[in-house]
């Protein structure tokens, strides 16, 4: 993001006192310091005695003061505090700018989480999208101009994050049970060539909510072999079995005597992936460790061509 947009003032760290900041989002993934590392966090500010990067404050027209980024630190601040933890926690670093537009404040928080040092996970940028579209009600423009990217990728993330939390929440006993690794299923989901194969095939988002659920589609990049696994009659059974790693087994039983030069692409592309995927430790280092090996050469080449394909195939299918 462009640090132009962001005010002149705030040169100096300053100490505030965390009474005095009531915190926006307080608790929630928008600070982008919750979930399994917020311990992490806690201890971490523990032990060194503070933090190394001050939290942004904006005090406005009226004289309130409100955090922009770093909600959460402040929050850990104020639990030392009235724990009476040994340390300094009545007051915290912070740069602190004056009368902050909207779209100032939001570039600030974009800046920090989702095109900074620090970046959120996928799904809780996609919260974050979500909230500056359709709670803030940005145009598709604006939030392109924060966080770079083009709209497809914006609205696709957003219908993801809705999907998830439309289908695959309410399948869980508590919030306790909410993972957001599998977020990029869902964000696999938007694709296309997978809803159709879903509608085909009678099947709905509440459907696949519940395979990801059951780990059905394990691992998650199972997801973008969903077509293929319900086409053929054999995966498709053993995938509500057992699975789409094993359905993608029966799927993979290579051809016997079909030389190389008569192979279709399908063949070909299969093999590939199954020598990758079972390519040795000690291999990978090899090609890595060589310079001017031909077989290298032929492996990029080979992604060039694949990338070029892929582009030109799935441009088609999205006009």
């Amino acid at each position: 993001m462009n640090n132009s947009k962001l005010p002149d003032a705030a040169r100096d760290v300053s100490s505030i006192s965390v009474l005095r900041l009531p915190c926006e989002f307080a608790g929630s993934s928008y600070d982008g310091e919750t979930g399994p590392s917020f311990s992490d966090l806690r201890q971490s500010i523990l032990t060194n005695g503070g933090i190394i990067h001050p939290i942004i404050v904006n005090k406005d027209a009226a004289g309130q003061l409100v955090v922009i980024e770093g909600n959460t630190r402040t929050l850990i601040y104020r639990e030392f505090d009235r724990l009476r933890q040994k340390g300094t926690w009545d007051t915290i670093p912070a740069l602190l700018y004056e009368n902050m537009g909207a779209e100032t404040i939001e570039s600030i928080r974009l800046q920090a989480h989702l095109v900074g040092a620090r970046p959120w996970d996928p799904y809780s940028k996609a919260k974050y999208l979500d909230y500056l579209r359709n709670i803030q009600h940005l145009t598709f423009a604006q939030i392109i101009d924060f966080c770079g990217g083009n709209r497809r990728e914006v609205e696709n993330y957003i219908q993801a994050y809705q999907d998830m939390e439309g289908y695959y929440r309410p399948l869980l006993d508590s919030d306790q049970d909410f993972d957001h690794t599998r977020f990029s299923a869902f964000v696999e989901l938007q694709a296309g060539r997978i809803t159709d194969a879903l509608l085909s095939h009678d099947y709905t988002k509440a459907d696949f909510a519940k395979w990801v659920h059951d780990r059905r589609l394990h691992p998650l990049n199972t997801v973008r072999h969903i077509p293929r696994i319900l086409q053929n009659a054999r995966s498709h059974e053993v995938f509500l079995k057992e699975g789409a790693q094993e359905a993608m087994r029966v799927l993979d039983v290579p051809s016997v005597g079909v030389p190389l030069a008569e192979a279709t692409l399908e063949q070909l592309a299969r093999a590939l992936c199954r020598r990758i995927t079972s390519l040795e430790y000690g291999d990978m280092l090899r090609l890595r460790g060589e310079t001017g090996s031909e077989e290298k050469d032929v492996l990029f080449d080979a992604k060039d061509a694949i990338v070029g394909l892929c582009e030109d195939i799935a441009s088609s299918s999205n006009t």
